[in-house]
């Protein structure tokens, strides 16, 4: 293919490169940044490779602002007009025994020999404004086929680092790319070493992973890779439902509902856990029909051990597990109902429930599942409308306060707070008003 055309840098790139240059060094930007604008968008990071060693390159900014970032490892960040750059000597990895980090890296003075350590063709080209492009595994021509594919031997690539099996079906589902058949086929073969990468890494991993628009495909072509991750999940693969209300096994109605959500990393993994309790509540009426019930509260209980092992944060946890519990519950476009559901659930979780329900209807069968899409609708505008009102559905909500009960006569304590909560309940079942005269006679009323 022809040599891609001269890429427009910042200028913060441009100094450190001109910099370094000037010094008498090479210097070229290399592997995501590169990837990116060949891919026509715009960086999140610009990384630059140099033939600096790394005490060169602290001689080279001394004017500017610079931290010993990885000495080891050759990594100088150097900041430049308020922005952070990461500038790496060019090096060779030494062994790697824990299956994730090099013992020990040795500089050199090839970029051929960096370029040639890096994992993936597409993540292996560099660039300088004044020596133009270093393409030496033809990384520009897989990016243009869509192709993912290693450097060099892809066993040696993921037994060098086994999170770059992860990163390999995370690239395949963010940009939509196919993995190159060796390189699938070392992924497949390898996908055990996951086991040797720690559960934080691996948690960031999947969960890009899970909000990439290729998901479907690359959770059904590596269900292998994903049982080492989440062993839960395997006794979902092939599991017919055998109910009228699906025409998919439980794995393939998993992945299906994990596409049709929008891509937030809870809604996603909601979607990804809240059926793996089915295998285990499976039961078949004597009409042949199966049966799961309980499923939530044990996808639940599956989904919050997940969490605390891939150490998701407490919030997030949170979020997930509810979402998981009460995707099935039944919901109706009633306004007293949808007032409970806020106050049990608070406005984000009771949307993304919604998110969540319509997701695994859109997964089942269509002809069973349409009115109950129709009947969603309904619901969401009715939500829509009620908080236009601005409804009270918490006591914080309400236009009086503790306070006022006290002046009216209440003496402090837990009577307040209780009729508080009996106010609230009057005003969610549209009992009473939120208005606060009309609440103030009715305290007055139970008061005096």
């Amino acid at each position: 293919m022809a040599e891609p055309k001269n890429l427009s840098l910042p200028g913060p790139v441009e100094t450190a490169l001109s910099l370094l240059e000037a010094g008498g060094y090479e210097a070229y930007v290399v592997g995501g940044c590169t990837r990116d604008s060949l891919l026509g968008t715009v960086p999140d990071e610009w990384d630059i490779t140099t033939s600096a060693l790394p005490e060169q390159t602290l001689e080279v900014f001394r004017d500017y602002r610079t931290i010993e970032t990885g000495l080891q490892h050759g990594t100088v960040t150097v900041r430049i007009d308020k922005t952070n750059l990461e500038i790496t000597t060019y090096r060779v990895d030494g062994k790697y025994e824990d299956s994730r980090h090099p013992d020990a890296v040795t500089f050199t003075r090839s970029l051929s020999e960096d370029l040639a350590r890096r994992d993936f063709t597409m993540n292996a080209i560099a660039y300088s404004p004044t020596r133009g492009w270093k393409d030496l595994y033809g990384g520009a021509e897989d990016i243009e086929d869509h192709l993912i594919r290693c450097v060099g031997d892809p066993e040696t690539r993921f037994t060098e680092d086994a999170l770059r099996v992860l990163r390999a079906l995370r690239f395949s589902s963010v940009l939509g790319f196919e993995i190159e058949g060796k390189t699938a086929n070392a992924i497949h073969a390898l996908k055990h070493r996951i086991n040797f990468v720690a559960y934080e890494r691996i948690a960031v991993e999947l969960l890009k992973l899970l909000c990439g628009k290729n998901v479907y495909r690359v959770l059904q072509d590596y269900r292998d890779v994903f049982a080492v991750i989440l062993p839960e999940m395997e006794p979902c693969f092939d599991f017919e439902q055998h109910n009228p209300w699906h025409i998919y096994d439980v794995y393939t109605h998993i992945a299906k509902s994990v596409e049709a959500v929008r891509p937030e990393p809870e809604l996603r993994l909601a979607m990804l856990l809240h059926d793996i309790g089915k295998p285990e509540t499976f039961f078949l009426d004597e009409k042949g029909i199966g049966h799961f019930y309980g499923h939530p509260a044990v996808s639940a209980r599956m989904a919050d051990s997940i969490a605390l092992r891939l150490r998701l944060s407490n919030a997030m946890k949170k979020e997930v597990t509810t979402l998981v519990e009460f995707h099935d519950s039944p919901l109706e476009p009633d306004r007293k109902m949808l007032r409970r559901r806020l106050n049990k659930f608070g406005k984000t979780t009771l949307w993304n429930l919604l998110e969540v329900n319509r997701a695994d209807l859109s997964a089942q069968n269509p002809e069973k599942a349409g009115p109950q899409l129709d009947k969603l609708r309904t619901i969401e505008e009715t939500l829509e409308l009620l908080l236009r009102e601005n409804p009270a559905f918490k006591v914080a909500d309400l236009e009086v306060d503790g306070e006022d009960l006290i002046a009216l006569g209440m003496h402090p304590g837990p009577e307040v707070g209780k009729l508080l909560k009996e106010i609230l309940e009057k005003v969610m079942a549209e009992e009473l008003p939120n208005d606060r005269f009309r609440l103030l006679d009715y305290i007055a009323g139970k008061v005096l």
